[in-house]
């Protein structure tokens, strides 16, 4: 039987699966965390860089609880200055799926262009893939590198998405072979990932198909992927 975790500050207090879950994962932070923590361990500096408008306060906190549910582990290293590195335990993992699905729904019925609000980082799009491939990789087989030339301090941050099997993993990383690539700035990205999904920008090399596939798992909503391949029928 899976562990039961202590019962929150403020509980939902209904004996149903769906208020468990979100006694877990219902704070606000919680599943962007989680979505942050596909591409690997990160440490707390590497968090609070990724998840704008988070407090010192509020992360630490988050983070707490996350240990204490079991959602997520904290490797102390001996290092000066001291290292912390905080990682996904297998029943984090498995919300791969469920963050896919809001997403898709995201994509459905609240996508559009940036907000001048929004800060854009299309990294925390790459993170999603895990779950917006999961059982509907059509087939698509391979490694495909993704590069933000722009990405972090003007300088180029570049993702692994190894896809295979229905599944696909995501490492922030460049070591390694791929099949394919795709690079481009931060604007071009977002024109592809945005409703109109202009990809000219981006720079295409090795096996296009397989670049293809991956952008049109990731940047399409499954309700317009349906909605299109019926009105191309």
């Amino acid at each position: 039987m899976s562990h039961v975790p202590p019962t929150k500050r403020h509980p939902y207090d209904q004996w149903s699966p769906d208020a468990r879950a979100l006694d877990l994962v219902g704070d606000k932070w919680t599943l962007l965390i989680v979505r942050d923590l596909l591409s690997g361990p990160r440490r707390f500096v590497e968090l609070q860089r990724v998840l704008p408008g988070i407090s010192t306060e509020q992360l630490r906190s988050r983070l707490n609880r996350m240990v204490a549910d079991e959602m997520l582990t904290r490797k102390r290293y001996r290092e000066v200055p001291p290292r912390v590195d905080y990682e996904l335990t297998e029943r984090a993992r498995q919300l791969a799926p469920v963050l896919g699905q809001l997403a898709r729904w995201g994509y459905e019925w609240a996508w559009g262009p940036p907000r001048s609000s929004e800060r854009v980082d299309v990294g925390a799009i790459f993170r999603l893939i895990p779950g917006l491939v999961n059982g509907s990789g059509g087939g698509a087989s391979g490694t495909v590198k993704l590069t933000v030339l722009d990405g972090r301090a003007g300088g180029p941050v570049v993702y692994r998405a190894m896809l295979g099997e229905g599944r696909a993993r995501i490492a922030e990383d460049g070591d390694g072979p791929a099949d394919a690539e795709m690079s481009g700035t931060t604007a071009d990205w977002v024109r592809a990932l945005a409703p109109e999904r202009d990809r000219h920008g981006l720079a295409i090399s090795g096996d296009r198909e397989l670049a293809s596939k991956l952008l049109d798992l990731v940047a399409l909503g499954h309700r317009s992927a349906l909605h299109e391949a019926a009105q191309a029928g």
